[in-house]
C-alpha cells in the first residue's frame, strides 16, 4: 500500500504494532532544557526510576538565559539574577550530573536553543524519531525526522521508557509550487499558509511540505516552515530528506560517517511519499502569490501582506460573530484602528531571533538589509544568535560588525524575547517587530504588542522606524531567498561552520551508557498517580472565546515554577486581574460567585489550548479546582496533556448541546459530566449530550493511573524493540556519549568555572 513519509517513519517505530489502543512509540533522541524538567526529574527521583538511556538525551538551556555579555561568566549561580530562573537551570545541572547525560551549558560555545542546537550537531536525523518538551519541535522535521513535543509528563515517561504514547495522526500535504519573489522569505510562506488555513486548520494532523519551492529551500529555511506548524494546529511538521539536506548532515559531530554514513544514505533515500499515497487534507499553494507579510493581532493568523489593510470586525458581525469578537479584542490590545494601512503602524523594537529565526541565514538576511544603514532613533533593535556556534560563525562573516554599525544590540545565545522567561522582554505598551513564532497578549512582555515578520522584513522595520516593505530596500542581489545561503562575500559556507567531529574518542568512553538502564521491579508502579475522575457535579463556568491559547491560561512568566502546584491563583491572570492595580477584574467570570468554585469550564469557541506544550496550562486548571473543559476543539497538545493531569477535555462539536451547557451556566444550574457513561446531563437529570473519548484516557482517569506505570508493565516489548532498532539502525544508539568536553573542542569560555568536562 502507498504510504506517506509520516507513515513509514511512524510504523518503523511502534513498539508493538498491535497495541491500537495505547501505541507506543519509540523516541530515538530526546533533547531537554531547564523549563519542563526539574517536576519530571524529580517523579523519576520519587519512584526511583533510571533515565533508561543516557546515550539519547541531550540538554543545553535556552529559554531562562540571560543574553547579556558573557565575557566575565563564571557560572549560572553567579550570572543568573532572577531566582526562580537560576533555581530552574541549577537544578537542570544537578540532573544531568546526577544521572550522567550530556549537557551544552553557558560555559559550553555550543549552548543555544534547543532547536537551533539539535540540528546543528547533527542529533536530527532522516527516519529518526526526536522528543522534546517544547512545542516547537517540529522545526526538527525538516530534515525529515518524525519530531513530537508534549509537556513534562511525557519528559518523564520518554526518560523512564525511551518511548512516548503517540496515535496515529491524519495526513496533511502542503504543496508550494514556482518561485519566490524578491524579498519573500520562508516566513512569509508559513505566515501565508496561516492566513490561509488557521491556527485549527491541521489540528490533529502531521504536515508534510512538498513541491517544488520546498525542494529549492535551504534547510535552514524549512527549518521555519516545520518550526511554524505547530501554529497551524498541526502535530508536526515534515519536509522529504533529499541532497539538500544530506550536503547539510555530512561531517556533523552526531551524523554517522564511513560506512555507517553509506548504510544510512541507502536508507535515508527510501523516506518518501509514495505516488499514490492518500492525504487526508491537501493545499496548494502558487509561490508567486506570497507577499512580505506580517501578523497584525494576536493569533499567528491574523496575517495580511505589507501592502495591506486591517479587517473590520463589522464585516463579521452577522456571519461570525466570535470572529468578529476576537478581532475587536485584537486590535483593542494592539492600539489599532480598523483598515489602516500596515504600513502605518510604528514600532518601538526589533527582535531577531528565537527557534524560528536566529541561524546564520537569518542573520545574514537581517544584515544583506542593514548594511550601509541606521536604525532609527526611535528604535531599539537586538540581534540574538541562535547558539553559541551560530554567534561565532556571524563573526567570522562579519556580520556582528554591520549589525553593530547599523544600531541593532549584539546579544549572546538563548531564546531571548521570544517568551516572556528572560530579562529580554517588552514594557507594556510597546511595540515589536519579531522574528519569532507567537504573538499572543503578553507573549513577549505583559501589555506588550507582537508583530510576527521575517528577518529582513525585522530589519526593514528598524531602519524605518515603522512596519515596511522590505522591497523598497532591496535589489535582486540582497533580496533573494536563495543569497541567504551565501555569505555577504558570496561563498557558500557550511551554515554554522564545522565542530570537529568526536571520532577520536577513546572507545570506552564511546561504550559507555549504550545500555539500557531498567527499572526495578518495584519501581515498575508510581508512587503517586493521577487524580481520579469518575462523576463531576458543577455549575460551569461559561466562556465565549475562541484559540484561547496556553498563554492566556497561564503567562510565561509562571513557567519558572519547579513544581506541579501552585499555579492556580495565576489562571488566566491576564483576564482575572487588573495589570495596573493587580485587583480581580469583577466581570471576569472566574472571579463571580458560584463560578469561582466551578469544576467545569465551557468554551464555546474552538481551539482551546492552542500553543505551547507546556503542561502548566492544565496544572492551573486542576490547581484552581477545574476537573472538565468543554469546548469544540482542542489543540492536540494540550488535550494530551489533560488525561496525564487527570483533566477530562471534552471535545464537543454539537453546537445547540454547548449552547445548551452554555445556558445551564449563566442560570447558575449545576450539570452532571459522568465519565463511566460518557453523558452530560442537566440538574434535572436530563441528557444534554453523550460524548466519546479512547477506552485508554478513560482507564487512566477511573483508575487514577500514570502512563509510565502502564507503560513499564510491557517493558520487555520496549527492549525487544531495542534491539531490534540496534541492528537496523546502529548509527542511532551510542554517539551522544561521544561528543567531547567544550574544553577538548575550545569551545568553553576562558573564566567559566562549570566547564562540563565528562
Amino acid at each position: 500500500m502507498p504510504l506517506t513519509l509520516y507513515d513509514k517513519i511512524y510504523q518503523e517505530h511502534l513498539v508493538n504494532p498491535d497495541d491500537k489502543e495505547a501505541p507506543l512509540l519509540y523516541i530515538d533522541s530526546h533533547l531537554i532544557f531547564e523549563v519542563p524538567t526539574a517536576q519530571a526529574f524529580d517523579g523519576l527521583r520519587k519512584s526511583n526510576r533510571p533515565v533508561r538511556r543516557t546515550d539519547l538525551t541531550l540538554a543545553t538551556v535556552d529559554h531562562n538565559v540571560p543574553t547579556n555579555d558573557r565575557s566575565k561568566y563564571q557560572d549560572a549561580v553567579s550570572f543568573v539574577k532572577e531566582p526562580q530562573a537560576r533555581t530552574q537551570i541549577t537544578l537542570l545541572e544537578k540532573n544531568i550530573k546526577e544521572h550522567d547525560i550530556r549537557y551544552f551549558g553557558m560555559a559550553d560555545r555550543r549552548q543555544g536553543i534547543v532547536h537551533v542546537v539539535g540540528p546543528e550537531q547533527g542529533l536530527t536525523l532522516p527516519g529518526s524519531t526526536l522528543f522534546c518538551g517544547d512545542s516547537h519541535t517540529p522545526t526538527h522535521g525538516a530534515v525529515g525526522a518524525l519530531a513530537v513535543s508534549g509537556g513534562t509528563s511525557d519528559i518523564e515517561h520518554v526518560l523512564a521508557t525511551q518511548t512516548v504514547l503517540q496515535k496515529k495522526y491524519k495526513n496533511f500535504r502542503v504543496q508550494v509550487e514556482g518561485e519566490l519573489r524578491l524579498g519573500v522569505y520562508s516566513k512569509d510562506i508559513i505566515l501565508h499558509l496561516l492566513g490561509k488555513i488557521g491556527t485549527a486548520g491541521a489540528t490533529g494532523c502531521v504536515v508534510e511540505f512538498c513541491g517544488s519551492t520546498i525542494r529549492n529551500l535551504s534547510m535552514e529555511a524549512r527549518m521555519v516552515l516545520c518550526n511554524m506548524s505547530i501554529e497551524g494546529g498541526a502535530r508536526t511538521g515534515l519536509v522529504a530528506p533529499d541532497e539538500v539536506t544530506f550536503e547539510y548532515l555530512k561531517g556533523r559531530p552526531l551524523v554517522p560517517s564511513g560506512a555507517e554514513w553509506d548504510k544510512a544514505m541507502a536508507y535515508w533515500k527510501t523516506l518518501h511519499s509514495d505516488e499514490y499515497a492518500r492525504w487526508d487534507f491537501s493545499v496548494d499553494i502558487d509561490a508567486a502569490d506570497i507577499a512580505p507579510s506580517i501578523t497584525w493581532g494576536t493569533s499567528p493568523d491574523d496575517v495580511i501582506p505589507i501592502t495591506g489593510h486591517l479587517p473590520d470586525p463589522t464585516d463579521f458581525d452577522d456571519e461570525e460573530p466570535l470572529k468578529a469578537a476576537a478581532i475587536r479584542r485584537a486590535l483593542q490590545y494592539m492600539d489599532l484602528k480598523p483598515k489602516m494601512l500596515a504600513t502605518d503602524i510604528k514600532i518601538d523594537r526589533v527582535f531577531i531571533g528565537s527557534c524560528t529565526n536566529a541561524r546564520i541565514e537569518d542573520l545574514r538576511a537581517a544584515a544583506r538589509v542593514a548594511r550601509g544603514r541606521k536604525v532609527a532613533d526611535s528604535v531599539y533593535a537586538m540581534v540574538v544568535p541562535g547558539s553559541g556556534l551560530v554567534k561565532q560563525q556571524a563573526e567570522s562573516e562579519g556580520l556582528d560588525v554591520i549589525l553593530k554599525g547599523a544600531g541593532f544590540d549584539w546579544r549572546e545565545a538563548g531564546c531571548s524575547m521570544c517568551l516572556a522567561m528572560n530579562p529580554d522582554v517588552l514594557s507594556p505598551g510597546e511595540r515589536c517587530a519579531s522574528t519569532t513564532n507567537r504573538n499572543f497578549e503578553g507573549r513577549q512582555g505583559p501589555g506588550g504588542r507582537t508583530h510576527l515578520v521575517s528577518p529582513a522584513m525585522a530589519a526593514a522595520a528598524a531602519i524605518k522606524g515603522h512596519l515596511t516593505d522590505v522591497r523598497e530596500l532591496m535589489t535582486t542581489g540582497n533580496g533573494s531567498i536563495a543569497v541567504t545561503q551565501l555569505t555577504l562575500e558570496g561563498d557558500r559556507v557550511s551554515s554554522y561552520g564545522k565542530v570537529a567531529s568526536s571520532a577520536s574518542a577513546p572507545d570506552s568512553e564511546s561504550r559507555n551508557g549504550t545500555v539500557a538502564k531498567r527499572p526495578a521491579e518495584e519501581a515498575k508502579r508510581s508512587v503517586e498517580g493521577i487524580p481520579k475522575f469518575d462523576v463531576v457535579h458543577s455549575v460551569p463556568a461559561p466562556f465565549n472565546m475562541r484559540n484561547i491559547n496556553t498563554d492566556l491560561v497561564i503567562p510565561g512568566d509562571f513557567l519558572k515554577t519547579t513544581k506541579r502546584t501552585g499555579l492556580g491563583p495565576h489562571l488566566f491572570q491576564e483576564l482575572r486581574y487588573d495589570s495596573t492595580t493587580h485587583e480581580e477584574i469583577p466581570e471576569f467570570v472566574l472571579n463571580q460567585e458560584p463560578y469561582r468554585k466551578s469544576k467545569i469550564l465551557l468554551c464555546t469557541g474552538e481551539n482551546f489550548g492552542c500553543g505551547s506544550s507546556r503542561e502548566h496550562a492544565v496544572w492551573a486548571l486542576v490547581d484552581f479546582g477545574i476537573r472538565c473543559v468543554i469546548a469544540p476543539s482542542f489543540a492536540s497538545i494540550f488535550f494530551n496533556n489533560s488525561g496525564k493531569n487527570g483533566l477530562l477535555a471534552i471535545p464537543l462539536d454539537d453546537s445547540a448541546a454547548l449552547q445548551k451547557i452554555h445556558a445551564e451556566g449563566l442560570a447558575k444550574r449545576e450539570v452532571k459530566v459522568d465519565l463511566p457513561s460518557q453523558e452530560i446531563r442537566d440538574a434535572e437529570g436530563y441528557l444534554i449530550a453523550s460524548f466519546k473519548v479512547d477506552a485508554y484516557t478513560k482507564h487512566c482517569l477511573l483508575n487514577g493511573l500514570d502512563d509510565i506505570s502502564n507503560t513499564l508493565m510491557s517493558e520487555e516489548k520496549i527492549c525487544e524493540f531495542e534491539a531490534k532498532q540496534q541492528t537496523k539502525f546502529p548509527w542511532l544508539f551510542g554517539r551522544i556519549r561521544k561528543l567531547q568536553s567544550p574544553r577538548r573542542l575550545g569551545l568553553h569560555l576562558p573564566g567559566a568555572q562549570d566547564v562540563f568536562d565528562w
